[in-house]
């Protein structure tokens, strides 16, 4: 199926190097955490020098520690080490939000509403596209279905981010993209991440 999408008038990965899991507590009766919440978190856990130089970091893949998200939420502190990316994606359902806590970022994504689900190929319109430079201390909030890349172009420096979903993701679709072709590629899955 082939979908044109032009841009939206309104206003995200698993990592690919060895986790460290940590014990995520969640309690029932609080609500769930919005954007807002989540920016919150992750600009708070930025700050947190002692947590930060305590990630290992990796010369040749990211690396990454889980966290305890607010509200049951699913969180990560990543490292990137110089040239490393993501490769265009999204977090489905989950809305997020992510803080470069040292080093930059770049994220490109698109400004536009793409169809959820039933299509493997669209063709974007011009004007949908958005570049961010995130230096430390500097993050964003997204919504859910956030198409995105975030990379590290620095050719002798790493950076770290610490990042939050909600709800937990359920799935990652990792998409290619030519000119305004984007295409989806994969579907990842938790279960994949182990």
């Amino acid at each position: 199926m082939h979908v044109s999408v032009f841009p939206s008038v309104s206003p995200a990965a698993a990592p690919s190097a060895v986790s460290a899991p940590a014990s995520a507590a969640a309690s029932a009766a609080a609500p769930a955490p919005s954007q807002a919440d989540l920016l919150d978190f992750v600009r708070r856990t930025a700050t947190d020098a002692e947590l930060i130089a305590s990630l290992p970091l990796d010369p040749e893949g990211r690396t990454w520690v889980r966290l305890a998200g607010p509200g049951g939420s699913e969180a990560w502190l990543i490292g990137w080490p110089p040239g490393s990316g993501t490769g265009w994606h999204d977090h489905a359902d989950s809305a997020g939000a992510f803080v470069t806590a040292s080093g930059e970022l770049k994220e490109h994504a698109l400004a536009a509403r793409l169809p959820t689900d039933g299509w493997k190929t669209l063709e974007l319109s011009d004007g949908v596209d958005r570049t961010r430079r995130l230096a430390a201390g500097q993050g964003r909030a997204f919504g859910r279905h956030h198409v995105h890349e975030v990379l590290n172009e620095s050719p002798d420096r790493h950076a770290v981010s610490v990042h939050a979903y909600y709800p937990p993701l359920p799935r990652i679709r990792r998409y290619s993209r030519t000119g305004q072709v984007l295409r989806l590629e994969q579907v990842e899955r938790p279960e994949d991440w182990q």
